[in-house]
């Protein structure tokens, strides 16, 4: 709260903030008065209908300790009656991640955020546009989750594209598809026959579910992003390897709304010309 008021006020408001804690609470004259080291008579004098007195700082301190509320609440110095610990906890988690990205709590997110637009920067090729084939080669390697658990949690999010839940905008660095079509680096062992399937379904994915899901390329010596996914305005999610940082705080969500949206502006590929891209891409099969 912003506006300045006098202590009449503050007064009536400390009152109603602290009947209301000790309702929520389940906390009574005598326990509150025991919690606070205070005489009973005290604490009744602070609830007193019309009375214009402020308790002292240890008092009030005291007090929101006992209830487990903010003291700049009891005070009407916020709207928010968390502590500061517990306004971080709100507002930002830290969530175990699979040894991939495709799992259960980003499904969750995802149902949760029905019906608003998800934006999404992957680690590597998105799970969402990758065959079964490609799927099988990457996860048969990787720890605590099986290619079909992979497979099976990559349609869940396919069908709830198709179901018209939510729109999708995916950014990728050109870099990435560039070295998946060619066979280099984290794609070396990925044969010929499969990398052209991926090229493939891809361009066509993209071409039926436009505009539902858009794909943007961009390229990674101007413009960089981690792992990113903005489910609407309810949850933004850092992927860091072991863990998702997950912020639910408006501020910090706009701020990577903006972000990914700058990736968008900045992509050297727009999605109406992603499919045709991609088909391009073929020139790269032998290039390994």
């Amino acid at each position: 709260m912003s506006d300045k008021i006098d202590k009449r006020a503050r007064a009536e408001l400390f009152r109603q903030r602290l009947r209301e804690a000790m309702r929520v609470k389940g906390s009574n004259l005598s326990a509150l008065a025991r919690e606070t080291g205070v005489t009973r008579s005290t604490v009744s004098q602070l609830l007193g209908e019309g009375a214009a007195r402020l308790p002292n700082a240890q008092l009030a301190a005291e007090a929101a300790r006992a209830l487990g509320v903010s003291t700049d609440w009891l005070l009407g110095l916020t709207d928010r009656p968390e502590r500061p610990g517990d306004v971080v906890a709100a507002a930002m988690q830290m969530t175990e991640a699979a040894r991939s990205p495709s799992d259960d709590q980003l499904i969750g997110w995802a149902r949760e955020a029905a019906g608003y637009k998800i934006r999404h920067v992957p680690a590597m090729l998105p799970d969402l546009l990758k065959t079964e084939a490609v799927m099988r080669w990457e996860y048969g390697a990787f720890l605590g989750k099986t290619p079909d658990q992979a497979i099976s949690a990559m349609r869940d999010r396919m069908r709830l594209l198709r179901d018209g839940g939510s729109d999708y905008e995916i950014a990728v660095p050109i870099y990435e598809l560039e070295s998946m079509a060619a066979g280099e680096g984290y794609y070396r062992s990925l044969s010929r026959a499969d990398r052209a399937e991926q090229i493939a379904q891809i361009a066509e994915t993209c071409e039926e579910l436009y505009p539902r899901l858009r794909l943007f390329l961009f390229d990674a010596a101007r413009v960089f992003s981690a792992p990113i996914t903005v489910f609407g305005p309810l949850v933004g999610v850092i992927y860091v390897g072991r863990v998702y940082i997950a912020f639910r705080e408006s501020r910090r969500i706009t701020s990577l709304i903006d972000h990914f949206d700058w990736l968008v502006r900045e992509a050297e590929v727009d999605a109406r010309e992603a499919p045709d891209y991609i088909r391009g891409l073929t020139r790269f099969l032998d290039r390994g």
